[in-house]
């Protein structure tokens, strides 16, 4: 034994020697990688920002023009309405299925009868795929053959345009929105429910709270994190959404539910205006990135503070 071991000894120095005294590389594991995020994620943004300096017209020649299309972009009156029908799509897109799927979660994590199988039925709209989504309900918000303005009529209320009316046609895809994602808000916040501690609902029963001051004071800012997951999630997928409001609207009618998303396709796939519809994504690439920025510092503020 005692033999053996120096030889063992030696022959792992002669293999550390033969090595060159380096450890094992691990950069042919990682370079496929980067690789693939430079030419799927990098390269596509940074020719994206080299494409809106310059004016470029599908079938035509491109000339550098700089900063020229983001001047433009600051005096587009289209633009400026495009953002604050964003704005508004993603406020309502958010606030309805936050309010919504709390409630739910609530009611799902008392002692309902068959909770199980209501819970199931209730996540199945967020499975479904959304331009088939937007396909139904355009059918249930016609005008005359739609079942909503039968049911309105059942009650005695007169017939609604829907998507096709300029003064509804937000509030209605965001009826669409939340009924989509209500369930994914649901999910989120009965997580951060069956997480919750039993310890302070108990001193709580003992001091005789009653069941408003025990969500307001316990439930609540225990589950404020978990809102603020579903927050985030929301706001990012509502601000970029672009499927279920083009299955449905287009935009329209005219530039009601004209969104960035629906704005910049417009430019750079009917208009085939490359250089600018670049510059429109740049701007609204920014602003996504702002506003996650926010959304996280948010985050973490109602983490520390639950």
């Amino acid at each position: 034994m005692s033999a053996s071991a120096p030889t063992m000894a030696g022959a792992d120095a002669a293999a550390h020697a033969s090595a060159g005294g380096r450890r094992p590389g691990y950069w042919p594991f990682i370079v496929p990688a980067l690789v693939l995020v430079g030419a799927v994620i990098v390269f596509p943004w940074v020719f994206t920002l080299w494409m809106s300096t310059r004016e470029w017209q599908v079938g035509g020649a491109d000339h550098a023009v700089w900063l020229a299309n983001y001047v433009r972009l600051a005096q587009d009156a289209r633009f400026r309405e495009a953002m604050g029908h964003t704005l508004v799509y993603t406020a309502l897109s958010v606030l309805a299925p936050l309010l919504l799927g709390t409630a739910a979660a609530l009611v799902f994590d008392s002692r309902l009868p068959m909770r199980g199988l209501l819970r199931g039925i209730f996540v199945m709209p967020m499975m479904a795929t959304p331009v088939a989504v937007a396909l139904v309900w355009t059918m249930m918000f016609h005008p005359q053959l739609g079942v909503l303005n039968y049911l309105l009529s059942l009650v005695g209320i007169p017939p609604q345009a829907w998507i096709f009316d300029q003064t509804t046609v937000i509030p209605s895809l965001v009826m669409v929105e939340t009924w989509q994602w209500t369930p994914l808000v649901m999910l989120i916040v009965l997580g951060g429910l069956a997480a919750m501690p039993r310890e302070p609902f108990e001193g709580a029963e003992i001091d005789g709270a009653n069941a408003w001051q025990k969500f307001r004071y316990i439930t609540l800012p225990m589950i404020l994190p978990f809102m603020m997951v579903a927050v985030i999630i929301r706001s990012i997928d509502a601000v970029k959404s672009f499927d279920i409001i083009y299955a449905m609207t287009q935009g329209g009618p005219g530039t009601a539910s004209e969104t960035i998303n629906i704005y910049l396709y417009n430019v750079a796939f009917a208009y085939y205006d490359i250089g600018y519809g670049s510059a429109i994504a740049v701007v609204f690439f920014a602003i996504v990135v702002a506003m996650a920025l926010v959304l996280l510092h948010l985050r973490q503020r109602a983490r520390w503070n639950a």
